[in-house]
């Protein structure tokens, strides 16, 4: 068999992509967040890229000093210096003799005076281990009580429910059983009430014996039977207590004024404010929509950089070869966020344009969309539609939303056009609310009423909608 070379034209696509395709992709799918700290680590890794506001802040007083020299240097001479004292005709002089002429001393305060920076103070919430800990240390513990304090304390939950038993605590740090038990006795009588409790049920109990609401019919439910409560079981309940419903439900609102968790005013979780990336204004008949530039560093390519490549011909190859992708990762950076925020405003035009019902009149005129209907309006692919609106909010007249929120199924109606999932949930919403506690309507009943209302949905998917919207079923929405 012969070997041979030959030469042969072929013909294929494919797609490259490119870095700059790569950035795009990037920052299109970002927060606004995410993209607040993308920003803020190329500034510190890129010396090509500064931030106008920045650089104007810094230059201004260097330029005010090069000016003052340049002025000095045409003059040819020194100036002479002459102090002029003005009296300002302002001053309240009455105030000022009797201040001067009061005795003592005197401290006069100026409004130039350096004030406190009160944004660097930091607030932090107290926890609840803090809180424990301080109320310990004021009964003046022995350095035995003391560990064992901090051991039981150590071993809470975010609820304030102690995970681990007594024995297991005792065996762990080495103490005595009794000890430990007295320690944690003592724990349960701090605030938060119910702290410490190793389930449920104790820490209800507790809470009932600090208020004095321990009485045998609260204790009897507590004890044994929570599960008939969770229920709302409560002819159940008056038939193993041998006595009335209405003696029943006393009990039971008496329990519901309990914590069942105690720790709960000391979580750590921090509210998280949603800041839109794009607003939706109404103007008279109209719609404006205005991107979200607060708080956007503007950002330019450093002219130092764009001087030492153009006109720098001495620069070494290693160091010019950095400087252009230093450049060229800028310039790629600032044109992929513009051409973000261009996509953005395209995108909610055209959620604009399907939705403009919803916009005017609320969500009951949501209407069925998917992001092909975006896609084909605005000539972009349904997964640039699909990074573009996650993780995006706007603002709008009937409040914030994030843009996956426009996208939604349909359901049929009995007669006439479908209707957006959304609405389906908001009507069945209104539907709970309004119905009689003593009496709240079934699953079935509900899918009844809304065929009804020419919606046409089965009892299933009106269980799945309220158990997405998490409201509980009839049996435990029921009030005597």
């Amino acid at each position: 068999m012969a070997l041979e070379l030959r030469q042969q034209l072929k013909l294929t696509q494919q797609l490259v992509m490119t870095p700059q395709l790569q950035m795009a992709i990037k920052l299109l799918q970002l927060s606004r967040l995410e993209l607040m700290d993308t920003i803020r680590q190329e500034l510190e890794e890129n010396p090509a890229l500064e931030d106008v506001g920045e650089v104007q802040g810094e230059e201004a007083p260097g330029e005010r000093q090069e000016s003052d020299s340049l002025e000095s240097r045409d003059d040819g001479a020194p100036k002479e210096i002459t102090i002029d004292e003005k009296i300002r005709e302002d001053i309240d002089w009455s105030n000022y003799m009797d201040n001067y002429n009061s005795p003592g001393r005197v401290n006069f305060e100026t409004e130039e005076r350096e004030a406190p920076q009160y944004e660097a103070f930091v607030s932090k919430k107290e926890s609840l281990s803090d809180h424990l800990l301080w109320q310990l240390l004021m009964t003046s513990p022995t350095e035995e009580e003391r560990e064992i304090g901090c051991l039981i304390i150590g071993n809470l939950n975010r609820d304030g429910y102690l995970e681990v038993s007594p024995e297991e605590l005792a065996e762990a740090g080495g103490a005595d059983p009794e000890m430990v038990q007295k320690i944690l006795s003592l724990l349960q009588s701090f605030d938060p009430i119910g702290v410490c409790a190793r389930n449920l049920q104790e820490g209800l109990l507790i809470q009932a014996r600090y208020y004095g609401c321990d009485e045998p019919r609260v204790v009897e439910i507590i004890q044994n039977h929570l599960v008939h409560l969770e229920n709302k079981n409560y002819k159940a309940i008056a038939k193993a207590l041998k006595t009335d419903i209405d003696q029943v439900v006393a009990a039971v609102n008496v329990i519901k004024g309990l914590e069942p968790r105690p720790g709960r005013q000391f979580t750590d979780e921090e509210s998280h404010y949603i800041n839109p990336d794009i607003y939706v204004y109404k103007v008279e008949d109209d719609f404006v929509i205005v991107m979200n530039d607060d708080g956007m560093p503007k950002l330019r390519v450093n002219s130092f950089y764009q001087n030492a490549i153009f006109k720098g011909d001495k620069a070494a190859g290693a160091a010019k070869e950095y400087m252009q992708e230093k450049m060229r990762s800028a310039a790629w950076l600032i044109k992929s966020i513009q051409q973000r925020q261009k996509t953005i405003y395209r995108v909610v035009e055209s959620i604009l344009k399907f939705q403009r019902d919803f916009f005017d009149k609320g969500l009951a005129h949501l209407k069925p969309m998917v992001l092909r209907d975006v896609a084909e309006d605005i000539e972009m692919h349904e997964s640039t539609i699909s990074r573009v609106t996650t993780n995006k909010y706007v603002y709008t007249p009937q409040g914030i939303f994030e843009l996956k929120y426009f996208f939604n199924s349909s359901i049929n109606r009995v007669q006439g056009d479908a209707i957006a999932s959304a609405s389906v949930q908001d009507k069945i919403r209104q539907v709970i609310e309004n119905e009689n506690p003593k009496k709240p309507y079934s699953d079935d009943k509900i899918s009844q009423m809304l065929k009804d209302a020419n919606i046409n949905i089965a009892r299933r998917t009106v269980a799945k909608y309220r158990e997405m919207m998490r409201i509980l079923p009839s049996n435990k929405r029921k009030q005597y």
